[in-house]
């Protein structure tokens, strides 16, 4: 089956997610169908909380089956600070269920020894480090890694300040632009900085572009197999 005629499932935890993710199936994947399933209370109860509960786990693997139920041949989950809960349900389905930034995060790896994250939501950034240094340690190789947390950033976003919210990431990919080989967007809403930023030569990657290539592959795959 051609790319084109698959239909992926895209779980959401906030509507800042939805545009970048979006926008990159329309650049990479413009064939592909998407049937988006949101529950915003999970970003909202994850920043009361800063960390993911059983509750939460529960109402994810809810979105999720509603997706399989809509007869998709894969599941994307756009939220990073819910990447850990992706290993403990994807098995319990047939078809293909990844985490936004898994891919985005083996790539960091193969570029450079020295990684910094910038994160806006602040479980986000601790999440996204320990699983730069589980996939290091499965890969045998050394990282360090020096994580950035803006919070007001998020807050700008959500109060419809898009510009703040880009200057906010600017200012701290210039600070780690100097003593870091790449560095991460951990969300895929801040995808949107990265346009109009400007004199930054280290390689920044965000989850949007690699995530539609992982899924489609892994699509592909599966198909294969069968």
């Amino acid at each position: 089956m051609p790319s084109k005629d698959y239909k992926i499932g895209l779980v959401h935890a906030t509507m800042n997610s939805v545009q970048p993710i979006l926008e990159a199936f329309e650049v990479y994947e413009p064939q592909v169908r998407l049937i988006n399933f949101m529950d915003e209370s999970l970003i909202v109860e994850l920043n009361e909380t800063g960390i993911v509960t059983k509750n939460m786990k529960r109402r994810l693997l809810n979105l999720v089956e509603k997706a399989i139920q809509s007869d998709v041949d894969g599941v994307l989950l756009t939220c990073s600070s819910f990447t850990p809960a992706v290993e403990e349900i994807s098995h319990l389905f047939d078809v293909p269920v990844l985490s936004a930034d898994l891919s985005m995060l083996e790539s960091a790896i193969e570029i450079g020894h020295r990684i910094g994250v910038i994160a806006t939501v602040e479980a986000a950034g601790p999440t996204t480090t320990k699983l730069l240094e589980k996939i290091s340690l499965e890969k045998r190789k050394e990282i360090s890694v020096k994580t950035e947390i803006i919070s007001e950033a998020f807050q700008a976003l959500q109060n419809r300040n898009p510009i703040k919210h880009d200057e906010l990431i600017h200012e701290k990919v210039k600070n780690l632009s100097g003593e870091c080989d790449v560095i991460l967007f951990a969300q895929f809403s801040m995808a949107r900085a990265l346009k109009s930023i400007d004199g930054v030569t280290t390689p920044i990657l965000t989850s949007p572009q690699i995530s539609v290539g992982a899924i489609v592959n892994e699509i592909s795959k599966r198909e294969i197999v069968l």
